[in-house]
């Protein structure tokens, strides 16, 4: 058990919990629209992995631990959640880590041991919710985790989730199903073409830009690229 006021004693929550809270999720799924899994046999099931999807919504997390079932995903929260003990008990024990904005090497090491040490991690790379019609630019921290960790990235569009609670809507609606569709993973030394760091960096952000961009279209989304 750990305790209320310092999140971060357990590393990776507790099992129980996880499977306790996937299991509301999966009912609540059921009842709001359904939810599918397409291409999620393109997970691996052992090693490091990275699933980097776009993000639409506050249930995207708990949309990406009901379809990818073979895996747990663990994850991080802005450190202002566990502000609310009672959510930040529950957040700790599914396995989030707690990001502080004015710390955020912890969470990075975190974030390499969990790669390092064969787990899944969920990174969304543009940083925060979008708004369903823009996909946000890449950030550099899902290309920092995959060169070094050497970690598998796996892009992921998520469909569906800004019809039931999108940003800025104050609570879920129902009648809506959802998507999840995984790429074909692939490494950040594989596209790593370029002349120099600099160059790899943006050609990393780009083809993964396009292969989220290219699942969200095919099923349904037509979410276009930021012009940043």
């Amino acid at each position: 058990m750990f305790g209320l006021h310092n999140p971060t004693e357990v590393k990776y929550g507790s099992e129980l919990v996880y499977r306790l809270a996937r299991g509301t999720f999966d009912g609540f799924f059921a009842t709001s629209g359904g939810i599918r899994a397409v291409g999620v046999e393109n997970v691996p099931k052992q090693g490091g992995v990275i699933l980097a999807p776009n993000h639409l919504s506050h249930l995207d997390p708990p949309a990406l631990a009901c379809t990818c079932r073979h895996r747990r995903v663990l994850a991080m929260g802005k450190g202002d959640l566990w502000n609310h003990k009672a959510f930040g008990l529950i957040i700790g024990g599914i396995g989030a880590y707690p990001v502080q904005r004015d710390n955020e090497t912890e969470a990075v090491r975190w974030a390499v041991s969990v790669l390092e040490g064969g787990h899944t991690l969920l990174v969304f790379p543009e940083g925060t919710r979008g708004d369903g019609q823009t996909l946000f630019p890449i950030e550099r921290g899902t290309g920092m985790l995959a060169r070094r960790t050497g970690a598998l990235v796996v892009p992921v569009g998520i469909v569906g989730t800004e019809k039931i609670w999108p940003k800025g809507q104050s609570k879920p609606s129902m009648g809506h199903r959802i998507t999840v569709a995984y790429g074909k993973p692939f490494t950040y030394e594989s596209v790593s073409t370029g002349a120099n760091e600099k160059e790899n960096r943006v050609i990393f952000a780009r083809e993964l830009e396009k292969r989220i961009l290219d699942l969200c279209q095919e099923h349904g989304l037509p979410l276009r690229a930021s012009e940043g």
